[in-house]
């Protein structure tokens, strides 16, 4: 579909909304970091370095200007796509963040394909099946899915499917004996494995992922079967469901040609967000599954007081995020007739 000069404004007035929500974002963060009980010279020097070491390493950090300068400095090398130096790997944060990142967006990936291809299924039924057995099962599913600690949940699996009945791979993303094999192009393991030919860690690989993936579905399938639960009961109660009853056309042809043709724009919304959320919400299960992402990447930074890569993270996560909303938005423009000016 064509976009009308109403939808470009609405995306340039977004797009400003954007950049004063990162803005924002990185001078809270930022000013938030230096005033932590984290030492992140201390963590450099170590604990037996003399006063004057510690002097020097706190000057060329820039510890010693004042904050908006810090901040200045930081922002003017983010324009030169400068995200600093990591202090827990001594790397540019950037190639830091996209050497661990392609390892959730597989977790995180599979997760939203096996929630929203189990949950928009399970709200559709639920809804058409109003206050019957099938309507509460889906329910005590969601609000299970909501409850539960995803880290309970993550350990739990480990010792019935791993380490009990041997179903799926344990920790990491393949066996100890397999890791390094495969040479890293996309930084997607499976999709490396795949280019080379070798179906032995691609298996493995898939073997590992299984079951956090599953996890994580099941955790966002609690979310998605819910609203879409809510979606399709509000369209149901409208009269041209009614009128599509009344000329003799199936229930099937009523329910997903009719009510869930109407909830597809906000559908997704929902799994956009759902999918943000996992890309940086998983940093439990990456715990628990010593899952070399970016969840534990910057669970790490934050331990360690490194304000850069923390910063970095914050930064790569505000923009999925934004970025997931104003794509939402911009198709909801386009679909969505009644948004049309």
């Amino acid at each position: 579909m064509k976009l009308t000069k109403s939808h470009w404004r609405r995306l340039r007035s977004r797009s400003v909304q954007v950049a004063i929500t990162l803005f924002g974002l990185l001078l809270l963060t930022f000013f938030i970091g230096r005033v932590m009980p984290l030492d992140p010279v201390l963590a450099i020097v170590g604990p037996d370095a003399d006063h004057n070491t510690y002097q020097q390493v706190y000057h060329q950090l820039g510890f010693d200007k004042p904050l908006w300068v810090q901040f200045g400095i930081y922002l003017q090398g983010l324009l030169h796509g400068n995200l600093g130096l990591a202090l827990l790997t001594g790397q540019p944060v950037i190639n830091d963040i996209l050497r661990v990142f392609p390892a959730t967006v597989e977790l995180a990936t599979l997760a939203i394909v096996i929630g929203t291809g189990l949950g928009v299924p399970l709200g559709v039924w639920a809804a058409a099946r109003r206050n019957s057995v099938i309507d509460y099962l889906v329910r005590i599913i969601s609000l299970a899915g909501y409850s539960t600690p995803i880290f309970w949940v993550g350990m739990v699996g480990l010792l019935l499917f791993y380490a009990h009945l041997g179903w799926v791979g344990g920790a990491g993303r393949v066996d100890f004996s397999l890791d390094g094999i495969v040479p890293r192009r996309t930084g997607f393991l499976l999709i490396d494995a795949l280019l080379v030919g070798n179906f032995t860690v691609f298996s493995n690989a898939l073997n590992h992922l299984i079951l956090p993936a599953s996890l994580l579905g099941f955790h966002s399938l609690a979310y998605i079967s819910r609203m879409t639960r809510s979606f399709m009961l509000a369209q149901l109660s409208q009269e041209f469901i009614l009128t599509a009853r009344v000329k003799g056309l199936s229930e099937w042809q009523v329910i997903w040609q009719h009510a869930f043709r109407n909830i597809l724009v906000q559908l997704l919304t929902v799994v956009a967000l759902a999918y943000g959320s996992l890309l940086e919400g998983a940093v439990l299960i990456e715990t628990v599954f010593s899952w070399p992402g970016f969840g534990s990447y910057l669970t790490g930074s934050l331990m360690l007081g490194d304000m850069n890569a923390v910063m970095g993270c914050v930064l790569v996560v505000g923009l999925i995020f934004v970025l997931l909303n104003l794509l939402s938005d911009l198709l909801y423009q386009v679909f969505d007739p009644r948004t049309k000016v």
